[in-house]
């Protein structure tokens, strides 16, 4: 036992994480614009009947085969209508793809990626990326890893990550002026190509008023002091008993690949968490203080289940529907195994999946 090293490493660590001065949010980034940490930047939000829609997607992946020079991924990308807290249409959108390396150029190894249905139906096809906006060479600082050449597993996701974009767009046809469109995480774009697809669908939403935003499960933004800014921020409504759901904006950026309203909002009185919130910023600020109160009021009232209260349901579920289980990839996986075995081509995969594979070998043998 090492209960004693773990006392004293606790004890060193309290004085530097203990409550210190909050200071101010601290992002990084070009054309930003962040607020001074004040409690008159609360706003509490109002519970109010709205005819509002509101629209949840998101996606998941999962490496089924992998090695070095290969990436074969079972990929899912979900998207659904609400109406408060009934769920009105839904779609999923499930594709394999598959990241490979190719021979040099200029001295870089590149990587491509291929995607596949089950369906030869045009409707799911132009829901997929284009494939050659998913080339990248293997310097490409937007896939790296610090210093370090990216993962092909880790470029092989990027596939999905464009897709969601792609559902996005196409789910904006479902809805009405003045309705949401929730994306899981932020709105803001990382890769090579990923901003035209960002872009297609801020245009898109902006042409038809919708509301585009976006809700982040988790953030490490910090203060200036070297606080978790969630927390601070949460420190600082229980100091002026600020017991209700609120939002609370902290930044504007101005940036082409980020272009939104920064916030964090409670979403519920009756739970401690809180989250990181992004929306439009052109169209957010066409938006009168009541509209503003209806957009926060129509997602508190899909955030009431017992499951994660305070966290929008219609995220919940996009993440269930939208993930791929370990379970399920047993089954997944021996499909694409079979396909090679009748191909003729597993001893020219095993040679190369054998490079990458022995921790699980470990993992079966310490079970």
């Amino acid at each position: 036992m090492i209960i004693p090293g773990a006392r004293k490493l606790i004890n060193r660590l309290i004085p530097e994480v203990s409550d210190r001065e909050i200071g101010n949010p601290h992002i990084q980034g070009e054309n930003i614009e962040v607020f001074p940490s004040k409690k008159e930047n609360f706003r509490v939000i109002n519970k109010i009947e709205s005819p509002r829609d509101i629209a949840f997607v998101d996606g998941g992946n999962l490496e089924l085969i992998g090695a070095p020079n290969f990436s074969i991924q079972l990929n899912r990308v979900y998207g659904a209508k609400w109406h408060n807290d009934r769920r009105i249409t839904n779609k999923r959108l499930e594709f394999f793809s598959a990241t490979y390396s190719t021979s040099l150029v200029d001295n870089q190894i590149q990587y491509k990626t291929i995607f596949e249905l089950d369906s030869n139906e045009i409707k799911f096809r132009k829901l997929l990326p284009k494939e050659e906006d998913l080339s990248f060479a293997a310097n490409d600082r937007s896939i790296m890893s610090g210093n370090q050449v990216a993962d092909i597993s880790r470029v092989s996701s990027i596939g999905r990550r464009f897709a969601e974009w792609t559902n996005a767009t196409d789910l904006i046809d479902e809805l009405n002026e003045n309705d949401i469109l929730m994306i899981d995480g932020t709105l803001q774009t990382n890769f090579t190509n990923e901003s035209t697809y960002l872009t297609n669908l801020r245009r898109k939403a902006r042409e038809k008023r919708v509301i585009l935003c976006g809700l982040s499960k988790t953030s490490s933004l910090q203060t200036t002091t070297g606080l978790s800014l969630l927390g601070s921020i949460n420190r600082l409504a229980e100091e002026n008993r600020i017991e209700r759901e609120w939002y609370y904006p902290f930044a504007i950026s101005r940036a082409t690949d980020h272009d939104v309203m920064i916030f964090i909002i409670k979403l519920s009185r009756n739970s401690n968490r809180i989250f990181r919130f992004e929306v439009d910023r052109t169209t957010f600020e066409e938006l009168n203080d009541l509209q503003i109160n209806e957009i926060f009021s129509t997602i508190m009232r899909n955030s009431n289940d017992l499951s994660f209260i305070g966290y929008p349901y219609g995220l919940i579920d996009a993440d269930n529907m939208a993930r791929v289980s370990y379970d399920e990839s047993d089954e997944y996986r021996g499909i694409i195994t079979s396909v090679l075995a009748k191909s003729g081509a597993s001893k020219e995969f095993l040679r190369h999946i054998q490079a990458k594979d022995a921790h699980d070998i470990l993992n079966m043998i310490l079970k």
